[in-house]
């Protein structure tokens, strides 16, 4: 990972964005793919800013689960035409970035 600190703000901006986005999409028809890739990305964000924080030896393993969360994530949001999609593809992929090994 390129930088423990860059990674746990990254995750965190991301948990953010994952849980406005999912209580958005929660109410329209035909988001439910992204409801639950948000629900998930937003877990394993708050898990690897956690786990990174105490410098778990697991750290680096959970990352590479986060960067691969945090780009299916941005994958699906940016399938959607709503603002709080476009936000959150923006901070998946700048999570993936930060967390890359």
């Amino acid at each position: 990972m390129k930088d423990r600190q860059s990674c746990i703000a990254a995750c965190l901006a991301c948990l953010i964005e994952c849980e406005k986005c999912c209580t958005m999409c929660a109410t329209m028809p035909g988001h439910e793919a992204c409801v639950k890739v948000c629900r998930d990305c937003a877990d394993i964000c708050a898990l690897c800013a956690r786990l990174c924080a105490r410098d778990s030896q697991f750290a680096d393993a959970l990352c590479e689960l986060c960067v691969k969360c945090c780009e299916a994530c941005a994958q699906e949001c940016e399938s959607h035409d709503m603002e709080c999609c476009k936000k959150c593809a923006e901070a998946c992929l700048k999570c993936a970035e930060a967390c890359k090994m």
